[in-house]
């Protein structure tokens, strides 16, 4: 008799990630198909819109101000105080407001997509929606992937100008920057496919934020013990994939993209 085989280490992670994207590819199409479910969509926008709109608001300050603050200071020791604005202000645009932007998504309305999906996994509900023939990725999980894409799209431009104001003020303030350098240094660096890469990587983070908490949702392990598990680890591996996606899009964008005047 044949001993059992061991298992292969990480064929598991494997085979979640390869059911990741497969369900990536499932809402990808199911966007398209007939009928739209508008209501549970608006429903969905108005919830994640209404739980990150004011942390939002309040993280991009300290965000921007810390950002300007500590450019400020390094580019008065390279007396290089003409380029503060720009500098800060790309970084906000860029970087900053896209991942604050998708972080406060995935930790207020992924979770809550992510329990609510789970909730219902454990009571056999999509079981039953199936039973019926109605798809429950076309009538529960696009509507909500598509409210996080939206959220985080309009989101990023709220962020981006708070984050830019609250930098302009502390740096004028704290720093004793001139309000015509700090304009005049944004106005000669910064150009518009910096606002595009900015709501490109909004628009992304917002679909891997609602894709990874739809995922976990579906698939609880246990009972409501691991729908809370499952909240968890959507969060996580949420962050860490904002992360990697973000220094994948940044140094595309570098080397397509060449800077002002360059």
């Amino acid at each position: 008799m044949r001993a059992p085989r061991a298992p292969v280490p990480g064929l598991g992670a494997l085979r979640q990630t390869g059911r990741l994207f497969a369900l990536a590819l499932e809402v990808a199409r199911a966007i398209f198909r007939r009928p739209f479910q508008f209501r549970e969509f608006v429903e969905q926008f108005w919830f994640i819109a209404s739980v990150t709109i004011l942390p939002a608001a309040l993280v991009s300050i300290p965000f921007g101000a810390v950002i300007a603050l500590q450019v400020g200071s390094l580019t008065e020791q390279l007396g290089a105080q003409s380029f503060t604005g720009g500098a800060s202000v790309l970084a906000v645009i860029q970087q900053a407001s896209p991942l604050i932007v998708a972080l406060l998504i995935s930790g207020a309305g992924g979770s809550a997509i992510c329990a609510d999906l789970g909730s219902r996994t454990i009571r056999e509900e999509l079981d039953a929606m199936e039973v019926m023939g109605v798809s429950p990725v076309q009538r529960l999980v696009v509507p909500r992937v598509l409210a996080t894409m939206s959220v985080a799209l309009l989101l990023n431009g709220m962020v981006s100008v708070v984050g830019t104001l609250g930098g302009y003020f502390f740096n004028i303030v704290l720093q004793g920057g001139t309000p015509g350098a700090y304009l005049s240094s944004f106005s000669a660096l910064a150009q518009l496919p910096d606002l595009y890469v900015s709501e490109l990587k909004a628009l992304v983070f917002g679909f891997i934020a609602g894709i990874v908490a739809a995922y976990r949702g579906l698939n609880p392990r246990g009972g409501p013990k691991g729908v809370g598990d499952a909240v968890n680890q959507s969060v996580v591996i949420t962050f860490m994939l904002l992360f990697f996606v973000n220094m994948v899009l940044t140094g595309i964008y570098l080397q397509i993209v060449p800077p002002k005047g360059g």
